[in-house]
């Protein structure tokens, strides 16, 4: 029997995206002689034991190691018998037609070596790297200084991503991407396959490139999509995907572009620019709090000096300036750098806190050794003063301003809508609606078509069909919509996430049996778990510490504020109000038997801590108002606030209490 299609599936790490897109392609290969081949390169996530319970058909092959995805793919090729080869990531949905579509295309045009379809983000935004140029010297360049993005239409400047071009229409390109490369059987033989000098990034490259010089096309097939969760694999690695990226972008260049020494030194100078712009970016809250704690610490000094010295700069001798306001700072963010402080962009207060308190040692110390800059030890101790101070108020101030603004907030509950309508959409909505995190109200479910709209089953109402779902995403600010991959086809979920691109929303789908989301970066299980097993903020000593710290200085400041008023009060039997429940538990509070932010009725749940019980009562103040929340949605938002207390959420949460006192 000729088999017509082998797919080939590269496996690291992503069980759950694996087990969704091996259920969409059964439903994409349903008429076609196919055989689907897993290259599990060691999984630790117990993907092999997926594949083995659920998916018996499916060829596997147990690597011991990871040997990256081109070596992988070479592997299956060596065994699979299908006319042609559809190299696919496992963080991918293909539609029900997407196969049938791409075959028929390889039909009709016999000069096709490969061919790619359209690749959507989880967003629903083109993925750009499905088709592209190569890198040449122009492109690269003009890649690398920005050329491309300030120009996206300029057939001139935007050569490398050809996003001048209609992305709804088909045509020839010099490469496509790895995550979906639908390709001769006999073309990819022909060029032994991908290069294996590429471990992961530039394989694809690569491979187009031979293959158009073999004399074959690649085409861009715009007619069927699919969407590519991109970089979940890398994600799971230890590895280091930026750098690894860019070794590619090496390999390919000195392998391809290399005839004349000038043209290889100007791509390979743009490959490094792009890298360092790349780690810069990654690491850019790093690299800003670094500066502002070298400006603020030489800032402190600097009153330090004008409050003991009584004049502007001439209270250090001219000879000295360069020194002093260097080496203090320097050395300061050095300590700062490997105290932790400037890790996962974090702007870490207590860390920060920690670092002033060991550079303060480590400078006083130093005056020892060079009496010539031993100027005052007071100086010291004023400035280091006032850098506590204000390392404490840029950090602040900086979440508050720029941080807070991209997140999305804690003290309240994600939108979500749910595709689907049918009994599967009704069991998922119950599962979602009693999880303890993310925290979510259900604001529907959306129908097929018009017919069901306006009604409701089991407590969930039906608001939309898919037709107008984009207006229901604008109307309720919709955050999250998830799709119930048991009752909605996956070219209605392409369709909907295509339609719906620009609308800053996340999309998710449910596992087949509705046991796990994915989505971008993240998959959250549905099964029931201890929660003794799950790390939460509220425990966390830096927690601890700014949680009391915080606690006993606005609990000292209200007393003193307020007090008058709460006497008056209880005098004239005001008991009830929302004024007097609030600020006359401040003395509890300053004495450590309550928090200012907490529960409201229970401080443990199953030998889970949730915190001291609260002045606020329920921390989440949107749902205050509401008297129809279930002990279950309590401890939902209870169990929601443990995990995610941090400073800055206490923070707000108080000042949503003080600012429903006096509205």
């Amino acid at each position: 029997m000729q088999i017509d299609v082998s797919v080939i599936i590269v496996n690291y790490n992503v069980k759950e995206f694996l087990e969704n897109l091996l259920n969409s392609l059964l439903k994409s290969l349903r008429n076609f002689h196919y055989e689907i081949i897993v290259v599990d390169n060691a999984s630790s996530d117990s993907s092999v034991e997926m594949i083995k319970s659920k998916f018996q058909q499916v060829i596997l092959i147990e690597n011991k190691k990871n040997v990256g995805f081109g070596a992988a793919n070479n592997q299956a090729s060596k065994i699979a018998k299908g006319k042609y080869l559809l190299l696919i990531n496992p963080d991918a949905l293909v539609q029900e037609n997407t196969i049938e579509i791409m075959f028929k295309f390889m039909e009709a045009h016999p000069e096709a070596g490969a061919a790619g379809c359209k690749v959507l983000n989880s967003d629903g935004t083109l993925q750009l790297a499905c088709r592209r140029g190569f890198p040449g010297p122009w492109a690269s360049f003009t890649k690398v200084v920005g050329l491309s993005s300030l120009f996206p239409k300029s057939k001139l400047f935007a050569n490398y991503n050809l996003t001048y071009l209609d992305e709804n229409q088909t045509y020839e390109v010099d490469a496509i991407s790895g995550s979906f490369m639908f390709i001769r059987r006999e073309v990819y033989e022909k060029l032994n396959g991908f290069d294996p000098d590429f471990f992961m990034y530039g394989e694809d490259l690569d491979l187009c490139y031979r293959i158009k010089k073999a004399g074959y096309k690649v085409y861009y097939v715009h007619e069927t999509s699919i969407i590519h969760y991109k970089g979940e694999c890398a994600r799971r690695s230890s590895l280091d995907e930026s750098r690894i990226f860019y070794d590619a972008m090496r390999i390919f260049v000195k392998k391809h572009l290399s005839t004349y020494w000038i043209v290889e030194i100007i791509l390979l100078m743009s490959i490094y620019l792009r890298a360092f712009i790349h780690f810069a970016y990654k690491r850019r809250i790093n690299l800003i709090s670094m500066a502002l704690d070298f400006v603020f610490f030489n800032l402190s000094l600097l009153l330090a000096s004008e409050i003991y010295f009584g004049q502007k700069w001439h209270g250090f001798p001219d000879f000295a300036l360069p020194i002093v306001f260097t080496i203090p700072a320097s050395l300061h963010v050095l300590i700062a750098f490997f105290l932790g402080v400037y890790k996962n962009n974090s702007l870490a207060i207590l860390r920060s806190s920690f670092a002033l308190f060991a550079s303060f040692f480590a400078v006083s110390s130093l005056t020892y050794f060079f009496k010539e800059y031993a100027f005052s030890r007071a100086i010291i101790l004023i400035s280091y003063s006032l850098s506590f101070f204000l390392f404490f108020v840029w950090r602040i101030l900086f979440r508050l301003l720029f941080l807070r603004a991209k997140e999305k907030t804690l003290s309240r509950s994600l939108k979500t809508i749910i595709i689907g309508s049918d009994n599967h959409s009704i069991d998922l909505a119950k599962k979602l609606a009693n999880h303890h995190m993310p925290l979510r109200t259900i604001v529907g479910l959306i129908s097929k078509n018009f017919e069901k709209v306006g009604s409701s089953v089991d407590g969930f109402k039906i608001i939309g069909a898919y037709e107008n779902i984009k207006r229901i995403i604008k109307e309720e600010k919709i955050d999250e919509v998830i799709f119930c991959s048991n009752d909605v086809s996956y070219s209605d979920i392409l369709k909907i996430v295509n339609d719906c691109q620009g609308e800053n929303v996340e999309f998710k789908v449910t596992g087949n049996e509705k046991d796990f989301l994915v989505g971008k970066a993240e998959i959250y299980s549905l099964a029931e778990y201890p929660l003794l097993s799950l790390s939460y903020n509220i425990s966390k000593f830096e927690n601890k510490v700014s949680k009391f710290i915080l606690d006993k200085i606005l609990s000292l400041f209200f007393m003193l504020i307020f007090s008058s008023f709460i006497i008056a009060l209880k005098i004239f039997r005001k008991k009830n109000s929302f004024f007097y429940n609030f600020f006359s538990q401040m003395p509890e509070v300053f004495i450590g038997k309550k928090s200012l932010v907490g529960p409201k009725n229970i401080e443990n749940y199953e030998g889970l801590f949730l915190g001291k019980k609260g002045a606020t009562g329920l921390w989440n103040i949107d749902a205050i108002a509401s008297d129809k929340l279930t002990i279950e949605e309590e401890l939902k938002i209870n169990l929601y606030y443990a995990r995610n207390q941090n400073f800055l959420l206490d923070l707000e949460i108080i000042g949503k209490t003080i600012s429903k006192i006096f509205s």
